[in-house]
């Protein structure tokens, strides 16, 4: 099979896994994804650039006999983790002459990971080059973009950077380059909140970097190519830059209806005053989903019932995971309620250690909610509202 190509002599040789839909036994994955493996050719030197899931390295193995590849003289590790660096040892079976290019970090990941002899890694300094003979590789050490052994590849006279992780997205399609932005956006927005916005600051510092490249292409470890990479810069910048939008998200679960009577008391009380909404009943919610709704809201309302005094598993798991992707909430609160006794409130607080939203009173009542209550939930719904007016949010 003709082996897709970037520019002449560039090709991509990585797999595409239609079938997984499970990513670090946590990662919903709807649309599959592919791990993406580049060949350079020089005049001189050959060079891969990270492998494949070891699930499939047969199928790098086959791309490259496709291409009739006959010697390997590096292969560049933009990253240790496994879906990037599994295949290496079999890759050093088959080119035995070839040497790991990576940073000095990652060299000790990948003797650790995989068990490779020290003496076949060679480790490069930000800023340190490699020549393929006309072709020249520049290496951008890019920690903690989103292991701190990450750096990024750029090659010279192409101005095609090699990503890794870097502006990734779990899709699995055919084509090369992106085809559907509205699809490729989202699942990127979703790969961003899954992954990448814990590193917000440092990804920052690297975009920063990257804008005294001149870059025609963005060839990430994930999903499609991009030939137009002001797509996927905007995007990181406006995840990563812009202040969140009028959006609360309100994640719930309840088990005999009163939370929920709450809830839907809510949304409309937000949607009246012009907040929009994202509600997830969290007994079925896409963690992915919820992701992308953490990117961009500035409020978190909670929707929380009490189970054996405190708070219902769910609804802990689901500030568990917002605690560790660290979004750009400015507000938090939880409304719910309790039949005979109720930790909840001081459970949920505590464990949002690594956000410092300002946290709204909430409206955590015994039973099932009164006309009183109700008129709580207004009152509230009109703090966040005016909060977000005071704020600018749109």
């Amino acid at each position: 099979m003709k082996r897709p190509q970037i520019k002449p002599g560039i090709h991509a040789v990585g797999a595409i896994d239609w079938d997984r839909r499970l990513f670090d036994a946590l990662i919903p994955l709807p649309d599959g994804t592919s791990y993406n493996s580049y060949l350079v050719r020089g005049s001189q030197k050959t060079a891969l650039i990270d492998t494949v899931d070891p699930a499939m390295d047969t199928v790098l193995t086959g791309n490259l006999d496709d291409l009739k590849v006959e010697n390997i003289d590096y292969v560049i590790c933009n990253h240790a983790e496994q879906d990037h660096a599994g295949s290496i040892p079999l890759i050093l079976d088959l080119y035995p002459g070839a040497r790991i290019v990576c940073t000095p970090k990652c060299k000790g990941m990948l003797m650790d990971l995989l068990h490779l002899d020290e003496g076949v890694i060679t480790t490069v300094n930000d800023g340190d080059i490699l020549s393929l003979g006309d072709r020249t590789f520049e290496f951008i050490h890019a920690p903690w973009v989103h292991w701190p052994e990450t750096m990024v590849s750029y090659l010279k006279e192409d101005k095609v950077l090699f990503s890794c992780d870097f502006f990734g997205s779990h899709l699995a399609q055919t084509a090369l380059y992106v085809q559907n932005e509205g699809q490729v956006y989202e699942s990127a927005k979703r790969y961003f909140g899954e992954i990448m916005m814990p590193f917000r600051t440092n990804i920052k510092k690297n975009m920063e970097r990257l804008q005294s490249y001149a870059i025609d292409i963005i060839a990430p470890s994930h999903g499609p190519v991009y030939d137009r990479p002001e797509f996927i810069l905007d995007a990181y910048r406006h995840w990563v830059y812009d202040e969140p939008a009028n959006m609360v998200l309100l994640p719930y679960v309840s088990m005999h209806g009163s939370t929920k009577d709450m809830v839907d008391y809510m949304v409309g009380a937000l949607t009246e005053r012009g907040v929009n909404v994202r509600q997830f009943d969290l007994t079925v919610a896409d963690p992915g989903k919820l992701a992308i709704a953490l990117v961009d809201s500035a409020t978190l309302v909670l929707g929380a019932c009490t189970v054996l005094g405190g708070a219902h598993p769910l609804a802990a798991n689901v500030v568990f995971l917002a605690n560790a992707l660290r979004p750009n909430l400015k507000y938090a609160t939880i409304i719910g309620s309790f039949g005979w006794g109720q930790r909840t409130i001081e459970q949920i607080t505590g464990m949002l250690t690594n956000l410092k939203p300002e946290i709204l009173p909430p409206v955590y009542i015994k039973g099932s909610p009164t006309e009183n209550d109700f008129a709580a939930l207004d009152a509230l719904a009109e703090s966040i509202a005016q909060k977000h007016r005071e704020n600018g949010y749109k």
